[in-house]
């Protein structure tokens, strides 16, 4: 369903609210760049549902069904990079606290009033900056293979990089589905491979349901400009929760050990075999983590 957050049409997907008064804790779950609501693992929704929670997603906005900043532009990620590598952060057309304002919008539209927080990968850093901007909504933190962004953090392995700046050979279907199973290979957890036919599945439904690369041009350069948010992570009051693979190519493991240091508190749990993604194996130990997480006083 279409909702109007932070000034936005933000398409949402709001599972197991129970019936009229019933009161469900909820958890908001916050996808990575370029990554739609649909891209959470329909077992581990269901599971929260069945675990008692009240399961918010929703497209961030310039991905999927939620509104596309078309106004803006598209990037130049080259003189933004070269920025970055140089020090300076570069100037994007909106930022991840933007995107958590969306996020907290959300939450303002369906009237919850706090959440559980769970953010994979740039979902992770937004989940962090709604932290830190409304730390009375947010009862727990969830940061899963995501960054503090910190400087002199271990970067992407080259092949990754490669993959990452490639594009599809065509802009029909079947390209598409083929470069981002190429990519998905690359990040995917060396220990848990996900089978080809589900890989192909799941690419499939979202290049079907909203295919738009300039739109994550956009968010990669916000990800790029957030210098500053390492140096604020010590301000976060709630329980925290990093999850992070021992074996992700995209944000090393040193970026989970980084965030969890920086946070008060927070709990650190990795996991062997997994990279940047994930398949049922995973998600079944981030349920593990999730639901005790959850009860933290």
């Amino acid at each position: 369903m279409k909702i109007v957050a932070n000034g936005l049409q933000i398409e949402v997907e709001d599972s197991g609210p129970g019936a009229a008064g019933e009161r469900r804790p909820a958890v908001l779950l916050i996808m990575g760049l370029g990554m739609q609501l649909v891209a959470w693992p329909p077992d581990m929704v269901q599971a929260l549902v069945n675990a008692g929670y009240r399961v918010i997603r929703h497209d961030n906005r310039d991905v999927g069904l939620s509104q596309r900043m078309e106004s803006l532009g598209k990037p130049n990620l080259i003189w933004a990079g070269l920025q970055h590598k140089l020090g300076f952060a570069p100037r994007p057309p909106y930022t991840l606290a933007d995107m958590a304002a969306d996020a907290l919008g959300v939450l303002d539209a369906l009237g919850v009033k706090q959440a559980h927080v769970v953010g994979m990968s740039m979902g992770g850093m937004i989940a962090q900056r709604l932290a830190l901007a409304a730390p009375n909504r947010v009862l727990s933190l969830t940061s899963v293979m995501s960054s503090s962004s910190a400087p002199g953090l271990p970067q992407a392995r080259p092949e990754v990089i490669a993959a990452l700046m490639r594009r599809p050979s065509g802009l029909d279907r079947q390209a598409v589905v083929d470069h981002y199973v190429r990519l998905f290979r690359v990040i995917g957890s060396p220990g848990f491979a996900t089978p080809e036919a589900e890989l192909r599945q799941r690419i499939a439904q979202s290049a079907d349901r909203g295919f738009y690369p300039v739109g994550t041009l956009r968010q990669m350069l916000a990800v790029m400009a957030d210098s500053s948010r390492a140096a604020q992570l010590g301000q976060i009051s709630a329980p925290t929760l990093v999850f992070h693979g021992h074996d992700d190519p995209l944000l090393p493991y040193a970026c989970g050990e980084d965030t969890a240091r920086r946070i008060p508190g927070a709990r650190l749990v990795g996991v062997a075999g997994m990279g940047h993604d994930l398949p049922g194996p995973v998600v079944d130990r981030l349920l593990a983590a999730l639901l005790p997480h959850f009860k933290t006083p």
